[in-house]
């Protein structure tokens, strides 16, 4: 097969989860003999580059790249949202790519930066699409269902419904399928009447398992958390948890950069125990959860599938997260880790302070987690994705 993936970030551009979830397939597919195609955004128009065996193209198509979203203010923010929304010059690069490579499918996943036109284009060319949803942005502007202040949004203002009413007019009745790391986010699209013709199909998040033996050791509890610092994420409610649990022999690592990486500084400074380690990935951040004694997914927004649960039990090391989204279909409570109210900084608190006083609790979650983590598997997440290509484009012929 052709296959042709459509994300706005691609490895070594990365901000989250879903950059990482496309290249591993990618990759995959590739090593598996199927020709494969990525259309990303760059700063920089690169008509094509080529890495393991994967033709890429990454094309300039807005006013900035959307991995400086966050470093603009706010006029050029909402400019480049309105731009995004119906960018011709959008559509026909990426019309010209795929006209060219004929892709038997197309598969979108997260396509801000790209143009909410991408998904109008594959069927305007009468091509199978998928379209997997890493979070939100079909329904919010924000894509994380997140108010100004940082709380869940219950009530959309004047603006963000037209937004929403354009881009849903965009994308809803697109896709062939519809694909989503858990339940609870074809849920939500379900309540807005949104992808009402589409197939729905929940498909975890892949992961490469290794042969691990990885044994912990307690002298030292290490704690660590691995994510953006943003606020939705919630940095801030793991730090507040940590200063309230005493003891010497804690230590918490906190990995990733984001818009509030001084503040959280700040919030750490008098505790000697916290230790900022900068974005990491690959080896590096994989030893880091060999490391940890138990990750904290300390989340405020309704997270999707966390690529860090993933990662975190690949390692035996069990999660202590928010109760919230699609977390719980992940972690089991007092079987991998622990699930604590989202925002509970005394509840967050008295879970680390138990691990502290008694790690022995440690070793059965150790256990919880490896056996989950072989439920994730990229063979069997590959299987299933090449069953529904197959799928469409039989249909198709």
């Amino acid at each position: 097969m052709k296959i042709c993936y459509i994300s706005n970030l691609y490895p070594p551009m990365v901000l989250g989860g879903a950059e990482i979830v496309v290249e591993k397939i990618a990759t995959e597919m590739a090593r598996r003999g199927h020709e494969i195609i990525i259309i990303t955004s760059n700063d920089k128009n690169k008509p094509q580059t080529m890495a393991n065996n994967i033709k890429i193209y990454r094309l300039p198509l807005n006013i900035y790249p959307i991995i400086n979203f966050h470093k603009q203010n706010l006029t050029r923010r909402i400019l480049w949202h309105l731009i995004d929304l119906i960018n011709i010059n959008a559509y026909k690069k990426i019309k010209e790519i795929l006209e060219k490579e004929a892709p038997d499918i197309v598969h979108i996943h997260n396509y801000k930066g790209l143009s909410t036109l991408s998904f109008k284009l594959v069927k305007d060319l009468n091509m199978p699409l998928v379209f997997t949803a890493h979070d939100y942005s079909t329904i919010c502007i924000r894509s994380n269902l997140l108010n100004g202040k940082d709380q869940i949004c219950e009530e959309q203002n004047f603006p963000c419904k037209i937004y929403n009413q354009i881009q849903r007019l965009l994308i809803d009745k697109k896709p062939d399928i519809v694909t989503a790391p858990s339940k609870f986010v074809l849920k939500k699209f379900e309540s807005k009447g949104l992808f009402k013709d589409s197939k729905k199909i929940v498909l975890p998040n892949p992961i490469e398992l290794k042969d691990e033996n990885n044994k912990k050791t307690y002298d030292t509890i290490d704690i660590l958390f691995v994510g953006s610092l943003s606020k939705h994420k919630g940095p801030h409610i793991l730090i507040k948890a940590f200063q309230k649990v005493k003891g010497e022999n804690l230590r918490l690592h906190i990995v990733g950069k984001g818009p509030y990486f001084e503040e959280m500084r700040k919030l750490a400074r008098d505790d000697k125990r916290v230790i900022f380690h900068g974005f990491l990935r690959g080896k590096r951040l994989m030893d880091m959860y060999r490391m940890a004694n138990v990750t904290v997914v300390p989340s405020i927004w309704y997270d999707n599938s966390p690529m860090v649960v993933y990662e975190s039990f690949i390692c035996s090391t069990p999660v202590v997260a928010s109760g919230i989204g699609g977390v719980p279909e992940l972690v089991r409570d007092g079987y991998n880790g622990f699930l604590f109210e989202p925002g509970n900084v005394d509840e967050l608190a008295n879970i680390l302070n138990e691990i502290s006083e008694n790690p022995k609790i440690l070793r059965k979650l150790e256990k919880g987690a490896r056996k989950s983590s072989k439920k994730y598997d990229i063979k069997r997440h590959m299987s299933s994705l090449e069953k529904i290509y197959k799928g469409l484009i039989e249909e198709g012929g």
